[in-house]
């Protein structure tokens, strides 16, 4: 049905006609001496948790290909010419004949799954293969099928997993009152990426001469619902206040349609050249691949996807840098947000009347301000040191 459901969807065209070449890449790509190292990622996230990991790994043998498979176009289409990654491809979906055929032609040396996605198939030929699986920064919650009564035909998929690293207590405990005991609080390898990007060159010029010295606000991946909560206020903000506002989704329809809203001075990334942009008060980035960095531009910041059902974007790049993070009201999947919140390093809004008030006390308040941003770059700084736990364990199944 997946085709036929791809003519009304663009993202699931992308999902089907991915998938048409992958084995026919592999054999292209891998020759009979490769020596072959697999993560799968179900999504950009999913792979920015892997990519310490990677890393390390890539570092520590050079004489290993790199594979990575993604189930979901966002994160194929935008990391598919990757330079850390020596081969990426779709993950073909989860048949019998699809995953004997894939880990045949593959021969893993070690199979890597980030966070999520245990596809029974692909665990079942693995274990055949002899080849150890392990799942990093995983977190379990009491609500997934494992833990239920009906839930054991996916435990069984679980039990060939030879070990689990996961996020927290709460995951361990899950996994143990289901009968595993080969579990590992590692923490969240995300800590470790993040806190990477604070040692690197951040500057981006264009951003510099926006900024000019002003107090900056940086709106991350934000969506439609996230726009009903801060466009007023950014209508009425202080004059020495800019603001870069980098939507989830960059359509020019959408883009435009938040234009249109916002009444001060706006000037669009496609549109900046020649522009003397420190005369502008707000700054769209209808582009992708800045946002790590501009948030290094920030004193405030935003991150979109919890006002609506869309899933808090990330938290964790805006708290490296030492700044207030402000979020919507739907993040109770999310144990990051929940303890950057009890810490107060972190403020969750329901509407726009909130919003107007938690930032007016973040722009006036400086000592309200930095405190807070300290809180949050400390939480950063004390959660890092999953990735030596993970490749101490992973070198001793490659040496």
């Amino acid at each position: 049905m997946l085709p036929i459901i791809g003519l009304l969807s663009p993202k699931l065209k992308l999902f089907v006609q991915g998938r048409k070449t992958v084995f026919e890449v592999l054999e292209k790509r891998i020759e009979s001496e490769d020596q072959i190292i697999w993560f799968h990622c179900a999504s950009l996230g999913e792979y920015e948790q892997g990519v310490p990991v990677m890393e390390e790994l890539k570092e520590r043998y050079p004489n290993y290909k790199l594979l990575v498979t993604f189930f979901s176009p966002s994160g194929y289409e935008i990391k598919k010419n990757s330079k850390l990654v020596d081969i990426i491809t779709y993950l073909p979906i989860d048949t019998k004949k699809n995953a004997q055929r894939f880990v045949e032609l593959v021969n893993p040396k070690l199979s890597v799954f980030v966070k999520y996605e245990f596809w029974p198939n692909y665990l079942n030929a693995l274990k055949a293969n002899d080849t150890p699986i392990s799942i990093i920064s995983a977190a379990f919650r009491e609500d997934q099928s494992f833990f239920k009564w009906y839930g054991g035909f996916m435990r069984n998929a679980l039990q060939k997993v030879e070990h689990f690293f996961v996020q927290d207590a709460t995951s361990k405990n899950l996994l143990e009152t289901a009968g595993f005991t080969n579990v590992t609080i590692s923490g969240d390898t995300r800590f470790d990426r993040v806190s990477h990007q604070i040692e690197m060159d951040n500057k981006v010029d264009f951003i510099s001469n926006f900024t000019d010295n002003r107090l900056c606000v940086v709106i991350g991946s934000s969506w439609p619902e996230d726009e009903e909560v801060f466009v007023d206020f950014i209508n009425q903000a202080p004059k020495d206040v800019c603001f870069i506002v980098a939507p989830h989704e960059i359509k020019d329809s959408g883009v435009q349609k938040l234009k249109q809203k916002l009444t001060s001075k706006t000037v669009l990334f496609s549109e900046k050249e020649g522009k003397s942009l420190k005369e502008y008060s707000i700054f769209i980035m209808n582009t992708i691949g800045y946002l790590s960095r501009v948030y290094s531009y920030g004193d405030i910041a935003y991150v979109g996807g919890a006002m609506g059902t869309s899933g808090l974007h990330n938290i964790l790049e805006p708290a490296t840098f030492g700044i207030p993070i402000v979020i919507g009201q739907n993040f109770d999947k999310f144990r990051e947000a929940k303890q950057l919140q009890k810490l107060a390093g972190l403020f969750s809004v329901t509407n726009a009347t909130e919003f107007t008030r938690i930032m007016n006390k973040l722009i006036e308040n400086k000592k309200f301000r930095q405190q807070t941003g300290m809180i949050a770059g400390h939480f950063i700084n004390s959660n890092t040191g999953a990735t030596n736990t993970i490749i101490e364990y992973l070198s001793k199944k490659l040496e």
